[in-house]
């Protein structure tokens, strides 16, 4: 049996595949050369070729989420796997899959709750990243961090390092390539501890076919995020739908005043009770935003209560490196 690099770590990788049978052995051989005495996990979500079959001859546990989508797949991970610390990597082999020990390494370094591989394209020029992939990513990042206070360089990565505290408080409503999103976001409202680590990011190998849909999954994405902006701010959110409504409404008075203030009559009433209305419905968004922010700080209470009952992992410092985190 391969002596570990982390002796007294439980360690586990996960991998959500759906039709990898041509990239998966590789990525299982290279995270058993990273991290020898790892258990690698492979999740089968609904293949229809060998993956499974190959996976569990390269040495893998596999097993099975029939919902399709990986948000799915993660929930069922995090939810069914006991371990100290969990790697979470695709199984089309685009990341550098040989980096994990150092992202493991760099998650004790702190000790960090989170690690994040973003991703680096090779210097030959390849074409890992499609024009569209890249600057939709850019485009969330700049968004996620604009709304939620916090630099993010690469939300959409799908190479990342968790302690089992992140995992056990981390709900995981998403259903598909959405889970990044929300891993980011859930990290960034409860400040856990995090850093962020370059890593390889190179093609496909031939014969493997991407499942990602630019626009499909960028809708769903966006969407997500609205979602989690009228979740985790809604004072700002609810507050821009009344400053809305309340210009409106006074695009809509100023006529009406400026006939009152000539004539001394009001000709259209219709008008004037539409802005009375505009501006009930403002203030009743306005009182939900604050209403709901109160029940967010106390949800987000008791998730910081659930992460804290869990013990930080041991603290083993890198050579050079200085500790620490975004706490």
């Amino acid at each position: 049996m391969p002596v570990s690099r982390f002796p007294g770590l439980d360690i586990v990788a996960i991998v959500p595949c759906h039709n990898e049978e041509a990239a998966i052995a590789t990525v299982i051989r290279d995270l058993r050369a990273a991290v020898p005495g790892m258990r690698i996990v492979v999740y089968d979500n609904r293949s229809t070729d060998r993956t499974a079959e190959i996976a569990r001859h390269a040495g893998a546990e596999v097993r099975a989420e029939e919902r399709k989508g990986k948000g799915n797949v993660v929930r069922r991970a995090f939810a069914d796997l006991e371990a100290d610390v969990y790697v979470l990597v695709d199984g089309d082999d685009t990341y550098d899959s040989t980096a994990t020990g150092h992202l493991v390494e760099t998650l004790l370094s702190g000790p960090y709750d989170h690690v994040l591989g973003v991703r680096r394209e090779a210097g030959d020029g390849g074409s890992a990243y499609r024009a569209g992939h890249a600057a939709g990513n850019r485009a969330f990042n700049g968004l996620t961090s604009r709304v939620f206070g916090e630099t993010v360089t690469d939300m959409l990565s799908g190479f990342r390092v968790f302690s089992r505290r992140f995992v056990k408080s981390f709900p995981a409503d998403s259903r598909e390539f959405e889970i990044e999103t929300e891993l980011t976001v859930h990290a960034v409202h409860l400040r856990i501890p995090q850093v962020e680590v370059p890593v390889g990011f190179k093609d496909r190998p031939e014969g493997s076919e991407s499942k990602l849909r630019t626009y499909r999954d960028g809708s769903k994405i966006l969407g997500l995020l609205l979602t989690l902006t009228r979740h985790e701010r809604p004072v700002a959110f609810f507050g821009v739908l009344s400053s809305l409504l309340l210009a409106a409404s006074a695009v809509l008075l100023v006529p009406i005043l400026l006939t009152f203030a000539d004539t001394g009559l009001v000709p259209r009433f219709p008008t004037l009770f539409l802005v009375f209305t505009l501006v009930l419905l403002a203030t009743l968004l306005f009182v939900a935003g604050v209403i709901l922010d109160g029940i967010r700080r106390s949800r987000r209470e008791l998730a910081r209560l659930r992460y804290l009952a869990m013990p930080a992992l041991p603290f083993r410092p890198v050579e050079g490196q200085p500790a620490g985190g975004n706490a």
